[in-house]
């Protein structure tokens, strides 16, 4: 009896390993094809992190709605570390949904690795909904997100974890500790989720030992769209903007953050792996073709320790291989050839490089399949003091239209001649990114085609060419573009190539601005500062027109914290003052001030617009608008587009306190050292006066002495 018993629980323990030691799960979601009853079929990729042996057991079942017969793949190990540590598998479901309504799909179980709050159970939900959107004439993608398998921070090195919120259809994501219908996420009264980028910020130190994470990505439309299903029957769903947003899905992303003991440092390169280039950026969005190989190169360095592996989540069929090179540096290969199976997919990939007692930042980036490869034509490229030129020859990029091309930021476009594309953009403009390869800064943006998001079909071939410029960073190019921002410089075809300089001034005369090395700029509550922004373009006849003004806690002009000063060209903020000036230039005054919350820091962010002076329906010559809605569409032709433009930081200069007591730093007194001190400022007030008269009366005897010598 006992035997059997021993057997008994030998099969149970056999049976709940896989579950055991579960160190989180993401899963993400695409449609396919689209059959002439009206069906859909959805496809699903769910990741799963575990210690010890690999492999998931998760049975997903339907919660509500119609999900169809739900078939998957058997578990695919995508990465593994010796000694059963951490593993990563990825299955790939799949169902047809016949009716295109709303379903939600659901899994739980046990049980985390231990942790430090004692977090057993498990749950893992995701809301789909198949009907076809009016924006893009398609069902719904969800946001993109995966974590590595293990992730591990030294207790003194937690700073803040970003994780990747990518979403196929451009929608906004948003991440979420809990939703309504979660009741089992686990909060953390120690760490601070800022939603709109999906990061996670260290308020207090955490306790050694594996810390849970359960959270929600949530995607919503930029404006106000219907979702309707095969049977015609029409939802609206609300854009962010509005007062009641409505999230297009939900999927889950859940993971575990080991805090380690304390190292002796933080220092990345030194007491933690750094990243080199060409290892690519967070947030980067490769392009793959499906049968073709695509290769991802990841090289990291550090001097105290040595980096053994590179943890990696990517598809099943991704490998791996690592090479060794001199001074610490480890380099990693990730080799993938997409199958039919990933045509249109959005892959995430996210890696960190590994050492004993450390780890380096966790990047992520996506990978987008289609059927060929992208066009990449060749390019010169030049590279000057604060600002980057390319210039691709049309010879070597046949049939592809200039007008359907841009910079990574939309709003910056491109020009043209008979035989090149060109484009030129400072190195803080136009959605360039900054990457610390050690030894350089590198700036980093590209040139890639859009399409029309309303049309079914396209007859132009997809671009992508990336280009970058690198500078040694004994030059300090680093604090010039982190601290001061230089001229703004874009390129729009009806307006050539044009900048903006934007700075702060020492005086009401804007003829002297603040040095760069001064940056921060330093400032006392209500003092006045002056700032000035001026248009540089070789055309003559031009207006610059400031339609907003914000200011902003962080080097961001769409941080969720934010103070308005100028909106839709309305002067909202009492104390400012604008000068009169060029046509060119916007002068004025504001006083200073600082954000409630511990914030001692301010930016500034400004829209602007170049406008042809004499055009009567530009945007220039409407001025301040009451409502946002009476925005017409813009003439290429006569203005340009909307350029944000940032400088700062305006550092509030700390003041000076007395010792304070233990409730907030009010200094308290009694009502008999209050009278004593009322009594000891009057007494000073009336020496003060005495003195000032005896000081008059001695000056007038001096001067009556001084006149009659005469």
């Amino acid at each position: 009896m006992a035997h059997g018993t021993a057997l008994q629980l030998l099969s149970l323990a056999l049976a709940l390993g896989p579950a055991l030691g579960f160190y989180g799960g993401s899963l993400t979601f695409t449609p396919g094809n689209r059959f002439p009853d009206g069906s859909v079929e959805m496809h699903f990729y769910y990741r799963e992190s575990s210690r010890g042996p690999c492999g998931s057991q998760v049975d997903w079942i339907c919660e509500s709605g119609s999900c169809g017969i739900l078939t998957n793949t058997g578990p695919v190990v995508t990465d593994s570390a010796v000694e059963n540590l951490w593993c990563q598998s990825e299955v790939h479901m799949a169902t047809n949904v016949t009716n295109s309504g709303p379903f939600i799909l659901s899994s739980s179980g046990c049980c985390w690795e231990d942790n430090v709050h004692g977090v057993g159970g498990w749950t893992l939900r995701t809301h789909v909904d198949a009907g076809r959107r009016s924006d893009t004439q398609s069902p719904n993608r969800s946001p993109v997100s995966a974590v590595i398998p293990n992730i591990r921070i030294p207790q003194n090195c937690f700073q803040s974890i970003k994780l990747l919120a990518h979403d196929p259809d451009d929608d906004v994501v948003r991440c979420r500790f809990n939703d309504a219908n979660c009741t089992v996420c686990h909060q953390h009264q120690n760490i601070h989720l800022q939603e709109e980028s999906c990061t996670l910020h260290r308020e207090n130190a955490l306790d050694v030992g594996v810390h849970v994470f359960e959270l929600m990505l949530e995607d919503y439309a930029v404006s106000n769209i219907t979702v309707t299903d095969a049977s015609g029957v029409s939802s609206v769903n609300n854009a962010l903007s509005d007062s009641n947003p409505t999230a297009l899905s939900q999927v889950p992303l859940q993971f575990a953050v080991e805090i380690l003991p304390p190292s002796q440092g933080c220092v990345p390169g030194v007491n933690k792996p750094s990243f080199l280039t060409p290892t690519p950026l967070h947030g980067d969005v490769h392009h793959a073709a499906v049968g073709e190989v695509h290769e991802i190169t990841l090289r990291a360095q550090i001097s105290d320790s040595s980096i053994y592996d590179f943890q990696v989540s990517g598809p099943s069929n991704m490998s791996k291989t690592l090479t060794s090179e001199n001074n610490g540096v480890l380099v990693a290969t990730l080799t993938w050839t997409p199958q039919e199976t990933d045509l249109y997919r959005r892959v995430p990939v996210c890696f960190a490089a590994d050492t004993l007692h450390s780890q380096s930042e966790m990047r992520c980036i996506v990978v987008a399949v289609a059927k060929a490869r992208v066009l990449s034509g060749e390019a010169k490229v030049i590279c000057e003091d604060n600002s980057i030129s390319i210039v691709v020859s049309k010879a070597t990029m046949d049939g592809i239209d200039q007008n359907w091309l841009q910079l990574r930021d939309p709003t910056c476009s491109l020009t043209s001649n008979e035989t090149h594309i060109m484009g030129t953009m400072s190195l803080n403009t136009c959605g360039t990114t900054i990457d610390d390869t050690g030894d350089f800064i590198v700036f980093k943006n590209e040139i890639n085609s859009f399409e029309n998001q309303n049309a079914v079909i396209t007859r132009r071939n997809q671009v992508k060419i990336g280009f970058s410029c690198q500078y040694p960073k004994m030059a300090s190019v680093s604090n010039r573009y982190v601290n001061h921002k230089s001229d703004y410089i874009f390129t729009e075809s009806s307006f050539g190539t044009f900048g903006y300089a934007f700075e702060v001034f020492t005086d009401s005369s804007f003829s002297s601005q603040v040095d760069p090395s001064l940056y921060p700029v330093q400032v006392q509550l209500m003092d006045q500062i002056y700032m000035g922004i001026e248009a540089r373009t070789a055309l003559p006849e031009v207006t610059l027109f400031v339609e907003s003004c914000r200011a902003t806690p962080e080097d961001n002009p769409f941080s969720a914290v934010f103070y308005d000063i100028i909106k839709d060209g309305c002067v909202v903020d009492d104390t400012l003052m604008v000068y009169p000036s060029a046509s060119t230039k916007y002068e004025f005054q504001i006083q200073a001030f600082k954000f409630t919350g511990g914030f001692d820091e301010v930016y500034i962010s400004c829209s602007v617009i170049l406008c042809a002076r004499d055009s009567l329906n530009s945007r220039c010559a409407q001025g301040c608008l009451g409502q946002a809605a009476r925005r017409r569409r813009r003439d290429v032709s006569q203005e340009t587009a909307r350029h944000y433009i940032t400088q700062g930081p305006l550092q509030v200069a700390r003041q000076a306190r007395n010792a304070a007591s233990n409730d907030g730093g009010f200094l308290h007194m009694s009502t008999s050292t209050g009278v004593f001190a009322g009594l000891f400022v009057v007494s000073i007030a009336v020496l003060v006066g005495i003195l000032v008269y005896n000081a008059r009366r001695t000056r007038s005897i001096d001067r009556m002495r001084l006149l009659s010598t005469f």
